[in-house]
């Protein structure tokens, strides 16, 4: 790690983007013996800040800011989520819209950067960037892929776990019909044993909703490799939208998911 020596804060910062580095830590700005006291290391960041140098997605975390990127506020999410996360010490997957963006399914380009963690977390904010958190038990098990960014690397859900959290965290995606969309798209990079390898990690009503969806979108050699796996297991009738109503209506007789949500791809 570089060192703050006697140097002045925004010396050691521009040092820190002269190395490819982009994220520093309170703790680290005032280990400086640039400055005498504690509190005018805080001002320098604040002034820091209030140049467009640096920006706080979390208290006591900050992150450099090149020139290029000084009018968005911030450099994109992914030079900056490995260090943010591991700053605050929990597992993490970039998720949902944001992984199928990366595995190429971009029909819509997320709003947001979604990541999974294994805890309830606020939203983050640096500049125009927003990270989105939601939380699963699974998070430190799923199965991920470490991505190269342009400042290190960060880690991918595999085109499997994202075809499971995009139909759990639907409403987190665009709701059903966007997410019809986006997987199948994703379909192609979908491996089946993956598929029903992961199955097991999921609760049964989830693996239904996610073999209803693919016999939708037409992708029956993958649906029907869940279905092999529902076949030894005891299922029930489940709603495709868990919070909606269902209206009295009948469940398919494959999946035994009642369609009380409207599904319109847009393939």
């Amino acid at each position: 790690m570089t060192s703050l020596g006697h140097r002045p804060l925004a010396a050691f910062v521009d040092d820190l983007q002269a190395h490819g580095r982009y994220t520093l830590t309170w703790s680290e700005a005032a280990s400086s013996r640039g400055y005498s006291e504690v509190a005018l290391k805080a001002a320098a960041l604040r002034r820091l800040k209030r140049l467009g140098r640096v920006v706080s997605p979390r208290r006591g975390f900050y992150v450099i800011v090149p020139l290029e990127y000084r009018e968005a506020g911030a450099p994109p999410a992914s030079w900056f989520i490995d260090d943010l996360m591991r700053f605050l010490g929990q597992p993490y997957y970039v998720g949902l819209l944001s992984a199928a963006a990366i595995h190429g399914a971009a029909h819509q380009q997320p709003m947001v950067f979604q990541v999974i963690t294994d805890r309830p977390s606020r939203p983050a904010r640096a500049g125009r960037v927003r990270i989105e958190f939601h939380m699963s038990r699974q998070v430190e098990s799923a199965p991920v892929v470490e991505v190269q960014t342009e400042t290190g690397s960060m880690r991918v859900s595999t085109p499997e776990t994202a075809a499971y959290d995009l139909v759990r965290f639907a409403p987190a995606a665009g709701h059903l019909s966007n997410v019809a969309t986006v997987l199948g798209e994703l379909a192609e990079k979908i491996e089946p044993d993956a598929l029903v390898a992961l199955a097991p990690a999921y609760a049964v009503p989830e693996v239904q909703r996610r073999g209803y969806v693919l016999d939708f979108l037409g992708e029956h050699d993958l649906a029907a490799h869940l279905a092999a796996w529902l076949e030894i297991r005891r299922f029930r009738r489940v709603r495709l939208a868990p919070g909606e109503p269902d209206g009295g209506a009948l469940p398919d007789r494959r999946w035994w998911v009642v369609a009380n949500a409207t599904v319109a791809a847009e393939l």
